[in-house]
Parts: C-alpha cells; structure tokens; sequence
C-alpha cells in the first residue's frame, strides 16, 4: 500500500508524463533504485517511504517506467548526518529568510531538485546566486566562468524533466543556450 500511494504522492506533484527509453536509462545510471539502497543501507523500504510520504524525506526524484523510486545516491547523507528529527529545523535554517528557507525545505520533499548533483542548502544556494550573476551579465569574459560552474553543479537533464517543468530547465536556459552564444 505504501507503494502504490507514494507512486500516487508523486504524480501529484509531477504530473503523468511518459518515460523514454532514453530517459529510463538516463536515470538508472544517474540515480539509485530505493530499494536497492535501503538494502545496501539495511533500511526498511516501506518505513522510508512513510517518511517521504509524511513529509520527512524527499519524494523520489523519479518513478521509472517499471515503477522503480529512484533516489539520489547520496539521500540518505543529509538526514544521517543531520538527524531525520532534525533536519526539516536545520535546512529551514540555512536562509536568512524563514519564508524562503520553508520554501526551499517544500521543494526539497518536493524530490524535484534534479538539476543538482548534490541536493544541499548550499548548492542550491549557490545555482540561485549562479542564475542570478549569469542574468545580471552581459560581459562574455565573465560570463562563461558562471556557466562553467553552474555546469558543474547541475546534471544533464530528461526529456522527461522538460515534460514535467513544462518546458525548458536551466541547463537548456543558462548554459547550452549560452555556451551556443559564446562560442557561436
């Protein structure tokens, strides 16, 4: 039952949009199945969804074609290192601003940071103060230093993300169309 109304939780959130091929393998090699990592971890599958499901971990970041969650393979670093009671206070706390820092915190069990590596406070501080400056220039020399290490931070991204986001994401925005600009 767990299952079935996770599956359900996250096509709320996501919507109903089709799997590729080419999508499923991105994310088999990108992501982790849940499963397999609760086992590696010696974790409780069903328990840990009732905690994405009761908002404190993460949805998964992807349902595959076969049904599989898959998870980042670090998910379960933060939480361990913070403490699962913890962590909703202690992410919330890492903006200035209380408002953002529970926005932030929403979007994070939202399981839609795809666009990061690593999904921390800090990196998703830095791709917002990345997006910013890359917006704010117009100078090409310091421009490809930003897109180079927003590059670094974000993955590549599905067909199926485009579907999701309702159109492009910001690696389509800020660094393929950019680099296209600055190396025409």
């Amino acid at each position: 039952m767990t299952q079935e109304a996770l599956a359900a939780r996250f096509r709320e959130i996501n919507g109903v949009h089709p799997m590729s091929a080419d999508d499923n393998a991105y994310v088999s090699r990108q992501y982790r199945e849940l499963t397999e990592l609760c086992a590696e971890q010696g974790r409780d599958t069903d328990e840990v969804r009732g905690l994405m499901l009761a908002g404190k971990l993460p949805l998964p970041s992807y349902l595959r074609s076969d049904g599989a969650e898959m998870v980042p393979a670090d998910f379960f670093d933060l939480p361990d290192h913070i403490g699962l009671d913890e962590l909703r206070d202690w992410f919330v706390a890492q903006w200035q601003d209380v408002a953002d820092g529970n926005d932030e915190w929403q979007a994070y069990l939202s399981g839609q940071y795809v666009c990061l590596h690593s999904v921390t406070p800090a990196a998703i501080q830095r791709k917002d103060q990345l997006i910013k400056a890359i917006d704010a220039t117009t100078d090409p020399a310091e421009l490809k230093p930003l897109v180079d290490e927003l590059d670094l931070l974000e993955p590549d991204f599905t067909a199926y993300d485009r579907l999701r986001f309702n159109g492009p994401v910001s690696r389509d925005t800020h660094i393929t169309a950019l680099r296209r600009r600055l190396n025409p």
